[in-house]
């Protein structure tokens, strides 16, 4: 197993991507503390961790909390007594089909909050225990609007860029010490999200959900839409040694949207 007995910590593992990067690192053989708001799906997910003979620490976290963030790397630290690895996937979309002067400054404020303070959070109070180890791997993920303009979705498109230059900068600073930092752009990703969305967007459109879809399928050069499984791949594979001489870099997965 390409991480086994390793440790690592995800935000934003309740549901969607998160879970699925879960899933995905415990079966390559890692203990995990699971964080994010909602606690019954990271009790759901733990036990189906456990049964893959992993460990799972539940640790109910407010990414845009500095208190909630330093208790869930000391909880976790006190538990397993190591972090080789954190993965930043909490995330929210923030407003949609919404031009940039309808946008309200609290949406604005909230979207940086969780996308970027969310992101900045977990690596400050993570990174110095990585720092001393000599070891560690960080994947933040981003998204494709970070890789190119976004209309309609400024906050959203904006904290994503923010990732990235941020995940370039830590890369530069980590990467004396061994500690590898990249970031994981998925394009829309089936699920839950994407069916807002595509909700969302048609009753500002006069669109069927459907037509919406179709829309994103059209865009991307393989003619599917990713999966919480494809970015858990990519995921994995930063995390693993097979990417020991990548950092600062960002991983897209997205179908080929942004070619």
């Amino acid at each position: 197993m390409r991480l086994k007995d390793q440790v690592g910590i995800v935000t934003g593992a309740a549901k969607g991507m998160g879970r699925a990067i879960c899933l995905q690192l415990a079966g390559e053989g890692a203990d995990l503390a699971l964080a994010a708001r909602e606690v019954p799906p990271l009790e759901a997910l733990a036990r189906e961790i456990e049964k893959l003979g992993r460990r799972a620490l539940v640790v109910p976290t407010d990414v845009r909390d500095e208190a909630s963030v330093w208790e869930m790397v000391e909880r976790t630290l006190s538990t397993f007594g190591r972090i080789d690895i954190l993965v930043n996937a909490a995330g929210t979309t923030g407003p949609v089909e919404t031009p940039v002067q309808e946008v309200k400054p609290e949406e604005w404020d909230e979207v940086l909050a969780v996308n970027l303070r969310g992101t900045f959070l977990p690596v400050k109070h993570v990174l110095p225990h990585m720092l001393r180890q000599r070891h560690g791997k960080i994947v933040n993920i981003a998204g494709t609007s970070s890789l190119r303009g976004y209309k309609l979705r400024a906050a959203y498109s904006s904290s994503k860029w923010a990732v990235r230059g941020f995940t370039r900068t830590v890369a530069l600073e980590a990467g004396p010490y061994n500690v590898n930092v990249n970031c994981v752009a998925p394009g829309i990703v089936a699920g839950e999200r994407m069916d807002r969305l595509c909700r969302e967007k048609a009753k500002k459109r006069g669109w069927t959900p459907e037509q919406v879809y179709q829309e994103y399928v059209e865009e991307m050069a393989l003619r599917r839409v990713t999966t919480d499984a494809d970015v858990a791949n990519a995921v994995l594979f930063l995390c693993s040694e097979e990417a020991r001489q990548i950092t600062g870099q960002t991983l897209t997965v997205d179908g080929g949207w942004d070619v």
